[in-house]
């Protein structure tokens, strides 16, 4: 072996000998014999390095996994000694291997075993067994071989092909009939053997059966012997948790549901009479949790048999499991409401799937509504934040508690289901206590009765929100609530968490003030004043802009008092940042957009004239300009490269804030109406020079055509005489991503305006095409995997938009271009539909033939394309299909294959018999199609339902694929 290559496996090498090593490893590979070497280091123990004992190991697993079948029969039979002899000076080593090693030799042995199992190697397991008998290190291989074996066959998270699915299915069959019952009484033999004296082993074990259960006859484990054993490790401090995760693999098996019930209520027998269903004498959290998840295991067994009993009939039968699944409830609950979250999430599935019996019931027993009443408490309970919780910088245990707040809100839908007179009144006991004496309570019970109050809104679910008329009682406790909310003075709690429910929950009841109005003033004083825009935590100050924004549009005409007020309040949070460093602003410039959108709300849904409508849509938009005019004056003469990108920034911010307030504007309040075409226009003339500035393109062009694309659709026609000279700025020196941004802009613009911009498009049109081919054929590094994803984007776009010119009417755009350009854009379109493997875009290029077909395909079609439709459209239809990456089980290329029928369809519709002649004649022979498929083809494309036809198609492609 290369020693020099060798020592860059070590993790502490350098850069230039890891580089070599890996180079060396791939060289190993695709060599002839280099694994022998390999093994005959490992079974002579040549290396002592770990390092090059692991990298040994991997040549052998790649030998296995991709060339075993080149190798001779001798030269299979060194594997399998080199691995047996392996395995055999384990055991006399006079130290273990490392942990990584083991893992890795256990890899290459399950990879052999599932390679050679059903043909040369039938007796591996017993080889295995006769070699490590019961000597610890021996077993412990075992052991992990065992493991490794299971996931190459049954591992959930491994995607296998069908061809491999069938043959771990025949490959467990094998296994089942000829090995599983001595490899059941060989793990016996160890548990029994090891449970005192060696808990690495026993725990080890413990996990092979665990794992095995899933897919061998239970009744191998689930016997008395075997199940005595397991419950006698609960008792065990240190095999516990294993024996607990074993038990539940044997519970979750499924099987015959009265027999399920007898096994669980045995089991439970047992562990009560053991002592372990007294939770409080237990301190362990890491067993409780196991314990938690193995009782969740058992509850939800016996749900799923009273669910299957039912349906059968057996009510009798039902009628026991439903009393055993009672006798649970009691240790749910206290695992349910106790302190740790973990063990408190594990049991939350047989909570909710017992609530969905009692959802089922037609009445509940006093014991069933006690049981309800106390998984509610001990839901809200649980929803309350911990004193450790760290909201100014949350890390990964405070995303697991929101994380288990959401499992918990599941919960309380699902109360809410049952019972929701009760979840309604209990969530009104503690809200009505808790904000009695706010000033007084903990934050996070302040928080909670809130949260709570804003959890009803999804629980006790009404059409459009309309939680205050209706059902008296509910409108009437929801609305006491509300009331309670706003008038308590709770906004002023001084602790981030209560501050944002507050307003999360205004927004959520907005309706609430439509029917108790006189509370809107104080609320926006909350929103506006320290409380929520100008707090001194940033992240309430950003959602309360967004919360801001929506309550403000939801309340639309009872705005109206307050409008002129507000807009002079946030005044000072509309000015745009200067782009000098370190100056703080209250809010960000993405929390800014949602001010500006408030303020374009607040202007355009009052009921004042059009001129006063205009007068404030100008005083709110003319400071942007102004800006933009002198920082825009700044970026020119600006020559550091940070201070550009500053200056940019804040341009495109400018920008971004005028084109936010017109979406304040509806079909109902167009700008027209409101008198603002003109404020708009006069921006559009302030933004448009920064197309031509040479600095930071990408960033000013991308604001600009953001801003273009709202006018489109706000100012209608009046944006038409800004379009030419902003497309040929913006068609100057572009790049892929340009144009793909650009192109939208010309296809809504198209898509809008039809005949009305047919000129500019007439003009426009090959300039667009020159920069679009311009770029695709610039050359790129075959593997620069993001330049091809860029050009394949635009590609589409390309299509995109001729497919927009072509459904839009405009198909004289295209002819009028000159015999040559037409028919190169012809050709382009051909390619896209056969050559390039890119269904999405194929599928665009068939709507187009079809379209094409159909407007010039006739008698008076332009000169020629009768035979373009021949020569190439035709073929096209049939090439296509007919390529390798053409992939018919794949959803979007049967969609394209659907277009292609569909153009197939067209040509026949235009072309009438003639296209059927040259099908049977001259194509369809030339594809070498025997006669009667081509008779049958010609046949079902005579057909008029187009849909036989589409599924002709794709039987037609599938029989003629190899």
């Amino acid at each position: 072996m290369d020693e020099q290559a060798l020592l860059g496996l070590n993790p502490n090498a350098d850069a230039d000998f890891r580089q070599r090593a890996l180079a060396y490893f791939e060289q190993l590979k695709i060599s002839q014999d280099a694994w022998q070497v390999c093994a005959e280091a490992l079974a002579q123990r040549i290396y002592s390095d770990d390092h090059i004992k692991f990298f040994c190991f991997q040549v052998l697993e790649h030998q296995i996994k991709f060339k075993y079948s080149e190798l001779t029969e001798v030269q299979q039979q060194l594997i399998r000694e080199t691995l047996i002899t392996w395995l055999q000076a384990q055991m006399v080593n006079p130290q273990p291997e490392k942990t990584f090693i083991r893992n890795k030799a256990a890899q290459v042995f399950a990879m052999l075993f599932v390679t050679e199992y059903l043909t040369k190697w039938p007796k591996f397991f017993f080889d295995i067994l006769s070699v490590v008998d019961l000597n610890p290190r021996g077993v412990d291989m075992y052991l992990r071989i065992l493991m490794a074996v299971d996931a190459e066959l049954v591992d959930r998270d491994v995607v296998h092909t069908s061809e491999e699915a069938r043959r771990n299915t025949l490959l467990k069959d094998t296994m089942r009939e000829q090995c599983i019952p001595s490899l059941v009484e060989s793990w016996y033999q160890i548990l029994q053997n090891y449970q005192y004296t060696n808990s690495e082993l026993t725990c080890q074990c413990l996990e092979v059966v665990g794992a095995y259960v899933s897919w061998i006859d239970l009744n191998l484990i689930a016997n008395e012997r075997f199940i005595n054993m397991l419950l006698g490790h609960m008792s065990v401090e240190v095999l516990r948790e294993e024996a607990c995760d074993c038990l539940f693999e044997i519970v979750n098996k499924g099987m015959d549901p009265v027999d399920k019930t007898k096994l669980v209520e045995s089991l439970c027998q047992v562990l009560q009479s053991a002592g372990l269903f007294s939770i409080d004498q237990e301190d362990d959290v890491d067993f409780l949790a196991r314990f938690s998840k193995l009782v969740n295991g058992m509850g939800q067994a016996l749900i799923t048999s009273w669910t299957k009993l039912v349906k059968s009939g057996d009510m009798k039968s039902a009628q026991d499991t439903l009393q055993a699944i009672e006798a649970k409830v009691a240790l749910m609950l206290q695992l349910l409401i106790h302190e740790d979250d973990d063990i408190s999430s594990n049991i939350i599935g047989f909570c909710y799937d017992y609530l969905h019996i009692l959802k089922q019931l037609s009445a509940l027993s006093d014991q069933q509504k006690t049981n309800v009443e106390a998984v509610m408490l001990a839901v809200m309970k649980k929803l309350t934040y911990d004193e450790e919780y760290n909201f100014e910088n949350e890390g990964e245990d405070e995303a697991m508690f929101v994380e288990y707040r959401k499992q918990l809100k599941l919960l309380l839908d699902r109360l809410a289901q049952v019972s929701p007179e009760l979840l309604l009144a209990s969530v009104r006991r503690v809200f009505n206590t808790t904000l009695q004496n706010w000033q007084t309570t903990r934050f996070m019970e302040v928080e909670v009765a809130i949260r709570l109050l804003y959890m009803l809104a999804e629980a006790l679910p009404v059409s459009h929100g309309a939680h205050f008329s209706g059902d008296v009682t509910k409108a009437t406790a929801l609305q006491d609530m509300m009331r309670t909310l706003v008038t308590s003075g709770v906004s002023a709690y001084e602790h981030t968490s209560v501050t944002l429910e507050f307003f999360e929950t205004v927004v959520r009841y907005e309706k609430f003030f439509a029917v108790e109005h006189q509370h809107i003033p104080n609320v926006l004083m909350a929103f506006l004043d320290h409380r929520g825009l100008r707090h001194t935590n940033a992240k309430v100050r950003s959602r309360t802009a967004y919360l801001f924004s929506r309550f403000v549009k939801s309340l639309n005409k009872q705005m109206n008092p307050f409008i002129e007020d507000v807009l002079n309040r946030i005044q000072d949070l509309l000015e745009l940042s200067p782009p000098e460093n370190g100056y703080q602003a209250l809010l960000s410039s993405d929390d800014q957009l949602f001010i500006y959108e408030t303020a374009g709300v607040l202007i355009v849904n009052s009921e004042y004239s059009a001129e006063r409508k205009q007068a404030l849509m100008r005083n709110l938009l003319t400071p942007l300009m102004e800006k933009f005019k002198v920082l825009l004056e700044k970026l020119m003469m600006a020559q550091d490269e940070d201070r550009q990108m500053a200056l940019a920034d804040c341009l495109n911010h400018a920008v971004g804030f005028a084109s936010r307030t017109s979406k304040a504007f509806s079909n109902k309040q167009t700008v027209k109406q409101c008198g603002c075409s003109e404020v708009y226009l006069d921006c559009l003339q302030t933004f448009l020079p920064a197309l031509s500035c040479p600095l930071q393109k990408e960033v000013l062009r991308s604001g600009v055509r953001t801003f273009l694309h709202r006018m489109i659709i706000c100012l209608e026609e009046e944006v038409l005489p800004f379009i030419p000279s902003a497309s040929e700025h913006m068609l100057k020196d572009c790049e892929a991503k340009d144009l793909q941004e650009f192109i939208p802009l010309i296809n809504q613009i198209t898509a809008k305006f039809k005949t009305q911009v047919s000129p500019f498009l007439q003009q426009m049109f090959m300039p667009l095409l020159h920069a679009i081919f311009e770029v695709l054929l610039r050359p790129a590094e075959e593997n620069d995997q993001s330049a091809a994803l860029e050009k394949q984007m635009l590609r589409r776009s390309y299509f995109a938009f001729l497919q927009t010119v072509t459904g839009s009417g405009m198909s004289e755009v295209i002819a009028n271009q000159g015999a040559e350009n037409v028919e190169r854009i012809l050709i382009t379109i051909i390619q896209g539909a056969v050559e390039y493997p890119d269904p999405i875009a194929q599928k665009t290029c068939f709507i187009i033939l079809s379209k094409l077909v159909e407007l010039w395909g006739g008698k008076d079609g332009p000169v020629g394309f009768a035979d373009f439709v021949y020569k190439h459209i035709v073929p096209a239809c049939f090439l296509a299909p007919l390529k390798q990456t053409f992939d018919l089980a794949d959803a979007q290329t049967v969609l394209a294959l659907s277009e292609c029928a569909v153009t197939l369809k067209t040509i026949h519709l235009k072309r009438g018999p003639e296209c059927i002649q040259y099908l049977q004649q001259e194509y369809l022979p030339s594809l070498q199609v025997a006669p009667e498929i081509i008779q049958e083809f010609c046949q079902v494309l005579q057909q008029p339902d187009a849909k036989v036809f589409k599924n002709y198609l794709k039987v037609f492609f599938q029989r003629a694929k190899p």
